[in-house]
């Protein structure tokens, strides 16, 4: 390891902030978890979460990541992408912000998320409850949120298809 009096200002400088946010991504991961040493070897700007139970990684990137170990609180700023494969949810946004301790994510700023399938919401605010999986969506002001459900409309389309069942005829020998 290079003692940092003896790096070159240029790489500092080139490598100076991914090196700053992969220290709050350190921070960030639980002392306990193994994917804790993957990430000495990479200079991401990456923060990651995990789900109760089974350790599965939250993405997030963006170009400014701040840790405060006092509140467990994780907000990237610029450029945010969340991507969560355990879900199937990628987002993209403004400012997100990882409540570790409530486990919920809160992404602003022209908000889009896409689950696979493609299911999609957009909005100005949309918080992501993790244990609930469940997403609630503020718009901006005067206007509204979307959301794009996929319907599989082959199930109505075989149903409409489907001769109506028969009803055998009665037998009246009395």
């Amino acid at each position: 390891m290079i003692p940092a009096d003896k790096v070159p200002h240029s790489l500092i400088n080139r490598w100076g902030l991914a090196l700053m946010v992969t220290t709050v991504f350190l921070g960030v991961m639980s002392v306990d978890n193994p994917l804790r040493q993957n990430a000495l070897s990479t200079p991401l700007q990456t923060a990651a979460a995990q789900t109760g139970g089974e350790n599965r990684p939250l993405t997030i990137r963006a170009d400014v990541q701040e840790y405060d170990a006092k509140s467990q609180v994780v907000t990237a700023r610029g450029n945010v992408q969340m991507s969560y494969p355990a879900r199937r949810i990628q987002a993209t946004a403004a400012q997100a912000q990882y409540f570790s301790k409530d486990r919920r994510i809160v992404l602003s700023g022209n908000v889009y998320i896409l689950q696979n399938g493609g299911n999609s919401i957009r909005g100005e605010t949309v918080t992501y409850l993790i244990d609930q999986g469940r997403f609630v969506a503020l718009p901006k002001a005067n206007r509204q949120v979307e959301s794009i459900y996929i319907v599989n409309d082959a199930q109505v389309n075989n149903q409409a298809n489907t001769p109506a069942p028969t009803t055998p005829p009665l037998n009246r020998s009395n």
